[in-house]
């Protein structure tokens, strides 16, 4: 064996043969964000979320919906300019590890209006030689008030994928309306859906199935993707099991971010033993299709993720005990484009590039 050869240079060859690297899931608009000037912020929320905190701990949504708004002197604050450069700094640093596609979400909202939209036009046609660049819409404020639905209804006409929050509605019937709009929407402008689902690691979330349900409802089988799905890993087994079913039948695929729910709280709340990651080895056993993202990088929800591609497969490997490379590689690269609807890679394409430079060069 050469003395050159390491596990991690393996693993990372077999996903450029395959088509490199696909971040599925990240927030550019605002990486690398977390500095001096706002450090306060990310301790004050650490101290909110603790027992420090005056008013008493607060729930788990809670201090979601903080975590929401402590952004947004940043977000009315940032220039056009602003945007473009942080979005930049990051999109160089994902190219840098080899990724080929990258898919963020990105603000647009009563608070930022469109000045992200258009950063990311001008960062989409500066990078389209390196890297394939796609965007969905963040909704921190919901959709069912008229203010935040004018600026999501103007970002889906603009994004490659509808985006969803349904947590934002504070109450599980609004939830489902959100659901049903986003459906809705992604269906009329034939686009492809992205939800962020059970975020919240507790058994009272039932969020999954509910897309699911809904995504057979709505005729969008194959066409809906979830983004994180925690909760479902603190179900019973048997729920978990009728799940995958109706998943499957929907043809839902999910989209995961290891290291961004390490930190979630301890829970008192009685649930099957499970690390702060979806159960991706059940997800993979019941055929269904998982694809890596790295969600916030450097910023005041985030600041320990970097946004290293090679460190999210690596802790996904360890934290959901994943021990089939094929199924890693996959994970990492053709899962990734299936999930953002890009055309398969096609390895013979690489073969016959590599042979007409090699007569070129001849």
């Amino acid at each position: 064996m050469s003395q050159n050869w390491s596990f991690k240079n393996y693993i990372l060859d077999e996903i450029e043969k395959s088509g490199g690297m696909v971040n599925t899931h990240a927030h550019i608009d605002r990486s690398n964000t977390l500095g001096q000037h706002n450090f306060d912020l990310y301790l004050e929320g650490e101290k909110w979320h603790t027992n420090d905190n005056p008013k008493g701990k607060p729930s788990p949504l809670d201090y979601m919906n903080y975590k929401w708004l402590i952004n947004d002197s940043l977000k009315r604050n940032s220039s056009v300019q602003d945007y473009y450069d942080r979005m930049a700094v990051t999109v160089n640093q994902q190219i840098a590890q080899g990724v080929k596609v990258l898919c963020s979400y990105i603000d647009i909202d009563p608070v930022v209006g469109d000045k992200v939209m258009e950063a990311a036009i001008r960062i989409r046609e500066d990078f389209k030689d390196k890297i394939t660049i796609l965007y969905s819409q963040q909704t921190h404020y919901g959709i069912l008030n008229k203010e935040a639905r004018y600026w999501f209804d103007k970002g889906a006409e603009f994004v490659d994928m509808i985006g969803g929050l349904p947590e934002a509605e504070k109450e599980p019937e609004k939830e489902s309306r959100h659901m049903d709009i986003l459906l809705e929407t992604a269906k009329r402008y034939n686009k492809i859906l992205q939800v962020h689902i059970d975020q919240l690691n507790l058994p009272s979330q039932k969020q999954t199935r509910l897309l699911a349900e809904k995504t057979i409802q709505f005729g969008m089988e194959n066409r809906v993707v979830g983004v994180h799905g925690l909760s479902l890993a603190a179900q019973e087994k048997s729920y978990r099991n009728e799940t995958y079913k109706i998943m499957r039948d929907a043809g839902l695929m999910m989209i995961v971010c290891p290291t961004a729910w390490l930190d979630t709280k301890r829970s008192e709340v009685l649930m099957p033993f499970h690390n702060s990651c979806p159960p991706v080895d059940e997800f993979i056993e019941n055929g269904i299709t998982v694809a890596l993202g790295t969600d916030g990088i450097t910023d005041v929800y985030v600041p320990f993720c970097d946004g290293d591609m090679w460190f999210e497969l690596r802790t996904l490997a360890h934290v959901c005990r994943l021990s089939n490379i094929e199924e890693l590689v996959k994970i990492a690269s053709t899962n990734g484009r299936k999930v953002l609807g890009l055309p398969e890679f096609k390895k013979e394409e690489v073969f016959i590039e590599e042979r007409a430079l090699e007569k070129v060069a001849a």
